[in-house]
């Protein structure tokens, strides 16, 4: 018998990017959106249609450095630390650069919530349209990033691109099997997985380079993993658990 192939494809950049963990050093984390924008540049010249960025592409803050007890004790974190106005218009650029280049970009970042809420640690799903089509929200927090850092997210997200069904994870949801079971139950090609790899507070001790990482559901998505260092769609479609649209209203915070 002839193999059979699967006539969808779609063009995958997996990008890398340094640590950066201070959240207050507001130059730090421009420097991390250029150095974003500028890696979309290089995928769309490559013909990506779609750039997948890691946990902490513009921060991945440190846990002492926003400890309430700190620096020297982890405690809550002081969220009112963080350069808000900065991590909001980074990725307001970073989206506009998407619409320009006509590039789908999968960037990570801290999500504020109203109130005295902690963030959600986030990727956020950008069309060729410069649109936030939808936001994923880490579910299962490791014990430092539940306890101090960040609120849990409460649903898996689906988007589609050309025919092609990506869901996303981040950091240590790659250890759960149960939620790429779960996106497998949703029909998803390709499991998006974004993570530094190292635990909130240790990277710059470390020195570690965050990874991006794809990853296939029951094997129709070829595994793509980023090793350390230093559809046309008019009517692009992004669900929750649901499977209703999610939009946003107000896509950085919320």
């Amino acid at each position: 018998m002839p193999e059979v192939t699967n006539p969808r494809s779609v063009r995958l950049a997996v990008a890398q990017t340094p640590v950066r963990d201070d959240p207050r050093d507001a130059e730090a984390l421009r420097e991390s959106g250029r150095e974003v924008r500028a890696l979309m540049r290089e995928a769309g010249t490559r013909g990506a249609r779609i750039v997948h960025f890691p946990e902490g592409a513009i921060c991945f803050p440190d846990k002492l450095v926003l400890s309430v007890d700190g620096p020297d004790a982890v405690g809550p974190a002081d969220w009112d630390r963080c350069q808000w106005p900065v991590l909001q218009s980074e990725p307001a650029a970073i989206a506009a650069l998407a619409r320009e280049l006509r590039l789908w970009t999968v960037i990570a970042s801290a999500h504020r919530l109203t109130g005295q809420h902690r963030p959600h640690n986030s990727l956020y799903v950008i069309s060729d349209r410069g649109d936030v089509v939808t936001r994923y929200d880490e579910r299962l927090l490791s014990k430092t990033k539940v306890s101090y850092l960040y609120s849990p997210g409460i649903s898996p997200v689906t988007f589609d691109i050309d025919g092609v069904r990506f869901g996303c994870l981040i950091g240590m949801e790659i250890h759960y099997p149960e939620l790429f079971a779960e996106y497998e139950k949703l029909d998803v090609d390709c499991v998006l997985l974004s993570t530094t790899g190292v635990s909130p507070g240790a990277a710059s001790r470390r020195r570690a380079t965050p990874r991006s990482t794809a990853t296939g559901s029951a094997s129709r998505c070829p595994r793509s993993t980023a090793p350390p260092r230093r559809q046309e769609s008019s009517h692009p479609t992004a669900t929750g658990l649901s499977g209703a649209p999610r939009t946003a209203r107000h896509p950085w915070r919320g």
